[in-house]
């Protein structure tokens, strides 16, 4: 059962409360800028560059994550995610 919930954060480097925390502060950023989005749709002189903004954060700090594993903890954690 605890591999449930530890196999696919070890695949991105991340202990299990790692990857809450991250997957946690993601989804709340989502949410609020999907709101703020909404609103936008409404009054569009509101809100008017959130949900690009956060877009590009968002991805920009899934992707420096990303990059910022080392090749051989890239190699364990292909692995792993193999199995």
């Amino acid at each position: 059962m605890k591999k449930l919930f530890t196999d696919h954060p070890a695949t991105v480097g991340e202990t299990y409360t790692q990857h809450f925390n991250h997957a946690g502060g993601f989804g709340v950023r989502m949410v609020f800028s999907g709101l703020a989005c909404l609103v936008h749709a409404v009054l569009p002189f509101l809100f008017v560059k959130t949900g690009s903004n956060t877009i590009t954060v968002l991805h920009d700090r899934m992707v420096t994550n990303r990059h910022n594993l080392t090749p051989a903890k890239e190699a364990t954690q292909t692995a792993e995610a193999q199995r």
